[in-house]
């Protein structure tokens, strides 16, 4: 998923887009860009596969000038799209995933839309959204069409002369927030790059709403709707430790995990240890749980290296993985050791470049402890996973059925033979001593939100 930050400033905005687009450098790998309006619309794209926002964007934001921005750290298409339509100029940056996109992209061909940010992956989906947006008769109306249009998730920040405009998923699947300071408005993806830019957080944006901020106002230009299915995997692992959802904190919600997980375990361990980063909180939660320390057995190299979950291919997942996890011999070395993770996707890294550091750092007993229950979809709505058979889950039921199977409700049942044959194979496929789930139950109760305004498709196809 992507994530974005919109500045509208009594000054010039350009150090504060700068700083709080880098403070969602975790939610994607592949293109960044900036956007500031000034006496005329900047506009800078960089490709970030290779190098860190800072190190390509230091320098290009003191030339751009200007009170109104937006930022956007991108997972897949480059954006912001810049689109001159019959209501004026406008940038539009977006989160989200469209599924139903070569059905937009053929209607608008037919009505004679042509698309200029075409690349091998495709037409870029930004600018879908944007073409979707300038058939309105305003840039509330393009945006209320375009959300109305799509189907899986949009959430988009859109940037006119005088005006930003900030519009969150009609089902509030990705987060938007609102801050103050002083006379500067702020919205972004993560609140918690508001705190050290002196921005006081307002409230979170409702499912569906659209405002329109302006250098003396922010004006709600559509109310939010009642229902919502905020993505609960924010919390588990994809958002930011600092971060809040719905006035809930991450962290706060991986230690609730980690507690719970140790709830229901029994196993006899010397120390609890997350795979950093997203696991560490839930490794801290198990470990005043469960009574034991909490220590570091694997540390994070960050200069450098991001999150191994995000780039698009297996060989660079495997590469970011091997290279930024170090692990600490004098910790590990004939120690039983819970190692708390976020989740198990793929399983790939976890055994061969995480798993396999313990053991061969001395290890005596690996206990592994997913803070959510098997991944079984693959997220269809903010390009998390992205096929159904890399899942490890799915590995694990084509092996014991022996071949693939659509109705897997079985095994979606914590307290069915085949969910258990199930675990039993992940774990000796992972080469650990046990291995654990967090329930769905338990992982809903750790977030605090009823189950119905949480979206939980990835473990239980249901949306």
């Amino acid at each position: 998923m992507s994530g974005l930050f919109g500045i509208v400033s009594t000054g010039n905005c350009s150090e504060t887009l700068f700083y709080g687009t880098d403070y969602h450098s975790h939610m994607g790998t592949e293109m960044s860009g900036l956007v500031v309006v000034g006496n005329r619309i900047h506009r800078r794209i960089r490709d970030i596969r290779l190098a860190q926002f800072k190190s390509k964007f230091a320098n290009e934001y003191k030339s751009m000038t200007g009170r109104i921005g937006i930022g956007v750290i991108s997972d897949f298409d480059p954006q912001p799209i810049l689109i001159s339509t019959h209501f004026g100029e406008f940038a539009v940056a977006t989160m989200g995933r469209i599924l139903n996109a070569e059905d937009l992209v053929r209607e608008l061909h037919q009505q004679g839309t042509a698309f200029s940010e075409v690349s091998e992956a495709g037409i870029n989906r930004t600018e879908i959204v944007a073409r979707l947006i300038a058939r309105g008769k305003d840039p509330v109306d393009g945006i209320e069409r375009a959300l109305e249009r799509i189907k899986g998730s949009c959430s988009l920040l859109l940037v006119t002369q005088n005006s930003l405009y900030a519009a969150r998923d009609n089902l509030g699947r990705s987060p938007l927030v609102l801050g103050k300071r002083g006379g500067d408005w702020g919205v972004a993806s993560e609140s918690c790059s508001f705190g050290n830019m002196g921005f006081r957080v307002e409230r979170d944006l409702a499912p569906g709403e659209i405002l329109r901020i302006e250098p003396d106002s922010v004006e709600k230009m559509r109310n939010g709707f009642e229902r919502e299915q905020i993505c609960a995997f924010l919390w588990i692992y994809t958002g930011y430790p600092a971060s809040r959802y719905n006035g809930i904190s991450v962290e706060a919600v991986r230690e609730r995990c980690g507690r719970s997980l140790a709830r229901s375990d029994s196993v006899e361990a010397d120390f609890a240890a997350g795979v950093p980063d997203s696991g560490t909180g839930h490794a801290i939660g198990y470990a005043m749980e469960a009574g034991i320390p909490y220590r570091r057995a694997l540390v994070k190299y960050t200069p450098g290296y991001g999150r191994s979950y995000t780039p698009p291919s297996q060989e660079i997942r495997d590469l970011v993985a091997e290279m930024k996890l170090i692990p600490v011999r004098e910790v590990i070395t004939d120690k039983r050791i819970v190692l708390c993770e976020d989740s198990i996707v793929r399983g790939t890294q976890l055994k061969n470049l995480t798993v396999q550091k313990l053991w061969e750092n001395g290890a005596r007993e690996v206990h592994v402890r997913p803070a959510c229950p098997p991944l079984m979809y693959p997220c269809k709505f903010l390009l998390s996973t992205r096929h159904i058979a890399e899942l490890a889950a799915r590995k694990a039921i084509a092996a014991l059925e022996g071949r693939d199977i659509e109705e897997v409700q079985a095994y979606l049942d914590e307290s069915s033979p085949q969910y258990g044959a199930m675990v039993d194979w992940i774990q000796r496929d992972l080469n650990v001593t046990t291995l654990r789930y967090q329930g769905l139950d338990d992982m809903v109760e750790a977030i605090g939100l009823p189950r119905e305004r949480l979206c939980l498709y990835c473990w239980n196809g249901r949306s």
